[in-house]
């Protein structure tokens, strides 16, 4: 998502790996104005992050936000719970997705559009051993077939 006005800052790089992504969404998150900066020096880690519905209201839960060097009393807790900024109709639809398929929350890249920070969703299923491990095999076989074309053109 490179779009023009829209820096990406961090990519959870496990997520395509670990899950099957069926559907995205695009969330605003509440922050506070240290945290704000954090993220702009690219000072965000989504590992272990997830979002979940709760009460109507989505948050996302795990992110690591480090601490502003400048920030001292005004910095908070790098891992706290933040909330998501949604639609209801979204809202609604990620409620019945979740409790009905069974589907994960995933946060898959956060970034910046026109100065305001966006996280984008993933509704995911999890991915088993064998789904892993096929996936892998046809990426080594794309690497090798794309290798013979590239010596045979030489």
């Amino acid at each position: 998502m490179s779009s023009k006005g829209t820096k990406v800052i961090a990519r959870n790089k496990k997520a395509t790996h670990d899950y099957h992504i069926e559907e995205t969404f695009e969330a605003g998150i509440v922050l506070t104005g240290t945290e704000i900066k954090s993220i702009r020096q690219g000072r965000i880690n989504l590992q272990d992050a997830y979002a979940r519905v709760d009460r109507g209201e989505v948050w996302i839960v795990g992110m690591h936000i480090s601490p502003f060097e400048q920030g001292n009393r005004f910095n908070v807790d790098p891992t706290r719970t933040r909330k998501l900024l949604l639609h209801k109709r979204e809202i609604s639809k990620l409620i019945g997705q979740t409790k009905m398929k069974g589907l994960t929350l995933i946060p898959l890249n956060v970034h910046l559009r026109s100065g305001f920070a966006k996280v984008e969703l993933g509704l995911a299923k999890g991915k088993k051993l064998y789904d892993k491990r096929h996936t892998a095999a046809k990426r080594d076989a794309q690497r090798e077939i794309q290798r013979r074309l590239k010596e045979q053109n030489q």
